[in-house]
């Protein structure tokens, strides 16, 4: 079973120097309809003006993942950690216990773009974390790669969850396939471009839903990039 998440009917934030659009419910966009699948609870598409950013706010118990699209994103946290993050870099923080951070655009020229995932953990209350990792574009290219996993295999972060987060870079006609257990649920992400899920075309901002499938097949139909989620039933 495959169901749409068309990006047309997303959730729309716009605060001047942040515009966003939320797949599931966030902040002030509230549908019960969509208040995350599985163990995946938010995927913000943000879009943060120059200079400007988050200032210094706090979080618990979620696994929070930031991954750049175009852009520069400063961070900096409660635990000591400051870094800036660039495409290619994957960035895991789990706030467990507690923990507070804030996040800017590093460029006073340029517009930060990032995905901002939210994943509930196995356990709450655990030691807050960080974690960031880069994964070159000819590891993504024309493939799916590991990027998140709950034992960092294959060199991917960790996160505290029994869910997978794959990557993939997928040029014109380019394809690729991701065998799933079937009892598992699935959700796919078109970050930018266009590709096509089985025969189902996915442009930029759409989603998928998807159920009782034990292969995925992908294929690029133009400059797609992509994120596929192997989430716990």
């Amino acid at each position: 079973m495959i169901k749409l998440r068309p990006a047309q009917e997303r959730g729309i934030a716009n605060y001047g120097w942040l515009k966003s659009r939320h797949s599931f419910s966030f902040a002030e966009y509230y549908d019960p309809r969509f208040m995350g699948y599985s163990a995946l609870r938010v995927i913000n598409d943000d879009r943060v003006e120059a200079g400007a950013g988050f200032p210094t706010h706090p979080h618990r118990n979620m696994e929070i993942v930031s991954y750049v699209l175009d852009g520069a994103m400063e961070h900096r946290d409660s635990m000591g950690y400051g870094s800036i993050i660039r495409p290619g870099d994957v960035q895991r923080m789990s706030a467990g216990t507690g923990v507070t951070h804030s996040e800017f655009n590093a460029s006073d020229t340029e517009t930060l773009r990032f995905l901002q995932i939210w994943i509930m953990p196995n356990q709450n209350g655990l030691p807050p974390s960080y974690e960031q990792r880069h994964f070159d574009e000819t590891e993504r290219r024309g493939r799916l790669r590991l990027v998140a996993s709950p034992d960092g295999s294959d060199g991917s972060i960790t996160i505290h969850q029994d869910a997978n987060l794959y990557a993939g870079l997928l040029s014109d006609g380019e394809q690729t396939s991701l065998t799933v257990d079937d009892q598992r649920k699935v959700y796919v992400h078109v970050a930018r471009g266009s590709v096509q899920l089985g025969d189902k075309p996915l442009h930029e901002g759409d989603g998928a839903y998807i159920e009782r499938q034990q292969e995925l097949k992908l294929t690029g139909i133009k400059n797609g990039e992509v994120l596929v989620f192997d989430l716990p039933a």
